[in-house]
């Protein structure tokens, strides 16, 4: 389960519509790519808090897990799964942590050296490691962000539908995470609720097991 649940962390959506580009349409992607990106870019800074039901998909075992996110800048970030799912990831703004309770082992990240540095890293600029990737759907935009010093921190293919009256007028729709392995996983949001009070103890996890290795 923790495997699954890195996998999410480390990069689109089955709604992605990503194809290998021709030509027209490699130009075009050249010819709108920045303005597109800098729209997407800020369209994530203007999430203040945004809340979603995920569904969570790996491609390596095929499971699929349910669950609610919760969103708030700068970089804090809940997952919390369906009943019966062991596992908790939350970052409090400064560190990423992945809890699970069944095999009762805890990972932590700085935010600045996650994987998900693209959604919680304030200082990571989508607009300078993304890349514009050609969509079947003028409506959709798919950014690819890794960062090439760090292959270690994986590729995430973000996914935003254009959307009038939300932030930047897009709106985060999923992604795709590949980590180091290899292994895809997907997760398609839903339900976005934008403006809604979530307080900083949403965010905070303490570990009051002994002698826990971080």
């Amino acid at each position: 389960m923790l495997c699954l649940a890195m996998g999410l962390l480390v990069a689109g959506p089955a709604a992605l519509s990503l194809v290998a580009p021709t030509p027209a349409m490699a130009n075009s992607v050249g010819a709108n790519g920045s303005a597109q990106i800098a729209q997407a870019v800020a369209a994530l800074r203007g999430i203040d808090t945004m809340r979603a039901n995920f569904v969570q998909r790996s491609e390596a075992t095929g499971q699929q897990v349910t669950g609610v996110l919760s969103l708030k800048r700068p970089g804090k970030i809940r997952f919390q799964y369906q009943r019966g799912y062991p596992v908790l990831i939350i970052s409090d703004g400064k560190a990423l942590t992945i809890i699970d309770s069944e095999v009762k082992q805890t990972q932590r990240w700085p935010i600045g050296k996650s994987p998900m540095g693209a959604l919680l890293n304030p200082a990571k600029d989508v607009a300078q490691y993304g890349t514009l990737l050609p969509s079947l759907d003028p409506h959709v935009t798919n950014i690819r962000v890794t960062d090439r010093m760090h292959p270690e921190y994986g590729v995430m293919t973000l996914s935003f539908a254009h959307k009038a009256g939300v932030p930047g007028g897009m709106e985060l729709v999923g992604w795709q995470t590949v980590d180091a392995q290899n292994r895809r996983t997907t997760i398609i949001l839903s339900g976005h609720q934008y403006g809604v009070e979530l307080g900083d103890d949403l965010f905070r996890y303490l570990d009051v097991r002994p002698n826990v290795r971080r």
